[in-house]
């Protein structure tokens, strides 16, 4: 069984800066390299540079004057580590969303199934800031469209929200993805957070079995199964 996949990706969506979230008790600019602006350089093969990962994962202690240091210790067990409930609880106590809804139970456990690369079903501490770093771009990104700050935006506005971040899918992927996620005609920010999360999660993983950057792959059944199923 194969799955054929196209996409191409633009550079730093418009109107985004790098990090930093206005409002809400964690405003101000993340320190340290959390992933940077939500672009890149020239496509390579169909491939930018969203979502990249920088890999230091498990590398340094934080240092003690780290501000979300607090945030996730508060939360996280004796392993170091949080699940998605506690991972629901921190960012509810955080006010990450602000006026928005919280985000669900669900919505949280697909963060953790985006850095989850040793399936335990937790996430570290630089896994947790790499997180915040995407869902800063991602509420930018929402906050660009919902200008009456209603919590939600209608589908052509998702559809350029999904533009803006450097996604190139074609029309009928983005109707399946607007069918998915939207509820009464609107999409709601927790579903469009759900969205970016799943959208950056299928495509990483795409990205690492394109070893050739060539926009196509051919999956075995189960390995497929694998990459779509634990998000």
């Amino acid at each position: 069984s194969s799955l054929y996949f196209l996409s191409q990706y633009g550079g730093q969506m418009p109107g985004m800066p790098p990090q930093g979230m206005p409002g809400g008790p964690m405003r101000g600019p993340m320190p340290g390299n959390m992933g940077g602006p939500m672009g890149g350089g020239p496509p390579q093969g169909g491939y930018g540079q969203y979502g990249s990962y920088p890999g230091t994962f498990g590398a340094q202690p934080p240092p003690a004057n780290d501000p979300m240091w607090g945030y996730f210790t508060a939360i996280a067990g004796q392993d170091g580590e949080i699940d998605a409930e506690e991972l629901q609880r921190c960012l509810t106590q955080a006010g990450f969303t602000g006026s928005y809804s919280p985000f669900s139970l669900d919505t949280c456990r697909i963060m953790i199934a985006m850095l989850d690369r040793d399936l335990t079903g937790k996430m570290g501490f630089n896994e947790f800031k790499e997180l915040f770093s995407a869902l800063n771009g991602w509420k930018q990104n929402f906050m660009m469209f919902d200008r009456d700050r209603s919590g939600t935006v209608e589908p052509h506005e998702m559809t350029q929200a999904i533009n803006a971040m450097g996604y190139r899918i074609s029309p009928q992927a983005l109707n399946a993805i607007l069918k998915r996620y939207n509820k009464g005609g609107r999409v709601f920010f927790d579903d469009y957070v759900a969205c970016c999360v799943k959208l950056r999660a299928l495509t990483d993983n795409f990205r690492q079995r394109d070893v050739m950057q060539q926009g196509s792959v051919t999956f075995q059944y189960d390995d497929f199964i694998l990459c779509t199923m634990a998000i």
